[in-house]
């Protein structure tokens, strides 16, 4: 048998047409059936593309020059957008991003999950899709012997020069981030060399309640001793009144992780708080806590209405984390059990609620795959399941000790649509049947979407 050889060769340049989008925003066109994926292309434009990378069944092309225009291409706001690459949609509008995502969903339960005949419903989006996130987290380094802040350059550690904003975090982080930066180089505070594992400032993180306006300051460094440390601190509170809380982390590994496992408030307040609904969360510099609070809201509510809970139910929410669907679904519950394996956010979901008067819930620490199967033992039978996984979806161990308990609904909340089907299809072998998936933009200008999937037991 003669094997087929691909009809593009690399560094070959082609006009291509593009007809559709991958899950990671980038166009798609085909020569002859053969796909080319590249990165700033929209369906329906007709491009120059040079071939980059050639595979057996697919390449990778480079966007050379756009011939016809899509209308749905708008300019990106960001200056640095593609050498950033923290965001991957902001040359395509709004309605096109919400579009493409909903499709991501689709096309990851027919393919995967074999589901195709139920609603995917319109993805949720925002009324402004910039400068949502409440949190940032920001590299020092140096340039012409001053201190510099900004995001990686693609696929590196070299700090992007000229970096002073990021159209998708809140504005006060920035400002937050350029007075740290502006007053430590003032003070001599040197900046951490990685490849040295010199230096002191490492990173700056800025948190930010949303409703309530309160921030906190992380200053992330390779030592215990912070330079300045009280000039730079009565610098800061006294000139930004909206600080309740400075706190060093100490960070001494020679690692990419940001946080170290040291913490201290060096001035203000352990918390800062914010409110998602009505529903109030002590957050601390090491504190989960989801970065658009709006949306988050959007999200929990559907989760809520897929619950269906009338005040008899017993509830039990896996990866509950510093308990923010728990403290939501006990508010309409009889009972809620959360359970999670980072000790710190149990506790974080303990306080919390006993700040909201919450007292019908319980958290545990550990895995939920093995301590569900301890309560099934005890003979607790929850009415509803809600899941609130990781990336890499929910532990094999873990659906089974749903399939064992057998609730009359679950309610799947997802960040990676792939993984998502590949459980629901689990399910659905064990008896359970998927009604309808809701998408919700949590990160718009990225590739990224969440969605909530209700899944009822089969009578």
């Amino acid at each position: 048998m003669v094997k087929q050889k691909p009809p593009v060769q690399k560094n070959e340049t082609i006009e291509l047409t593009f007809e559709d989008l991958t899950h990671e925003g980038d166009g798609v066109g085909k020569v002859n059936g053969y796909p080319l994926f590249v990165p700033y292309a929209l369906p329906g434009e007709k491009a120059k593309v040079k071939v980059i990378k050639v595979k057996k069944n697919f390449a990778f092309g480079k966007l050379l020059e756009i011939e016809n225009v899509s209308a749905e291409r708008v300019e990106p706001p960001c200056d640095v957008y593609i050498q950033c690459g923290g965001c991957q949609l902001q040359h395509m509008s709004y309605g096109l991003q919400l579009d493409m995502k909903q499709s991501q969903v689709k096309n990851a339960l027919r393919k995967i999950g074999h589901i195709e005949d139920i609603p995917v419903h319109p993805t949720i989006g925002m009324d402004d899709p910039w400068r949502y996130r409440n949190k940032v987290q920001i590299p020092v380094g140096y340039r012409d012997g001053e201190l510099i802040t900004g995001f990686y350059r693609k696929r590196s550690h070299e700090i992007i020069e000229g970096m002073d904003r990021c159209v998708i975090t809140a504005e006060i982080n920035d400002r937050m981030v350029e007075a740290v930066r502006r007053m430590a180089d003032r003070l001599g505070i040197t900046a951490y060399d990685e490849k040295a594992h010199k230096g002191i400032l490492r990173h700056i993180m800025v948190r930010t309640g949303e409703q309530t306006g309160e921030t906190m300051i992380v200053i992330v460094t390779r030592t215990e001793q912070l330079p300045h440390e009280e000039e730079l601190v009565k610098e800061l509170h006294e000139t930004y009144p909206q600080i309740k809380s400075i706190v060093q982390n100490v960070n001494k590994e020679k690692t990419n992780v940001i946080l170290g496992k040291k913490t201290k408030v060096l001035w203000g307040e352990e918390y800062i708080y914010d409110t998602i609904g009505d529903i109030k969360f002590a957050i601390s510099a090491k504190s989960f806590y989801q970065v658009n609070p709006p949306q988050t809201k959007r999200l929990y509510d559907k989760a809520l209405e897929y619950a269906n809970l009338t005040g008899k139910e017993t509830v039990i929410d896996a990866y509950c984390g510093i308990g923010t669907i728990s403290l939501s679904l006990a508010q309409k519950a009889k009972k809620v059990y959360g359970v999670e394996i980072v000790p710190d956010a149990i506790s974080d979901a303990k306080k919390n609620a006993k700040i909201n008067h919450i007292e019908n819930t319980e958290f545990y620490v550990g895995e939920a795959e093995k301590i569900m199967p301890w309560w099934t033992a005890q003979g607790l039978r929850p009415d509803v399941i809600v899941v609130d996984p990781p990336r890499k979806g929910c532990d094999e161990a873990l659906l089974e000790a749903m399939l064992t308990m057998k609730p009359d609904r679950i309610v799947y909340v997802s960040c990676n649509p792939s993984t998502l089907a590949r459980d629901l299809r689990i399910l659905e072998e064990g008896g359970y049947e998927t009604k309808q998936v809701q998408p919700v933009d949590m990160f718009p200008q990225t590739n990224h979407i969440e969605c909530v999937a209700l899944i009822e037991l089969k009578l």
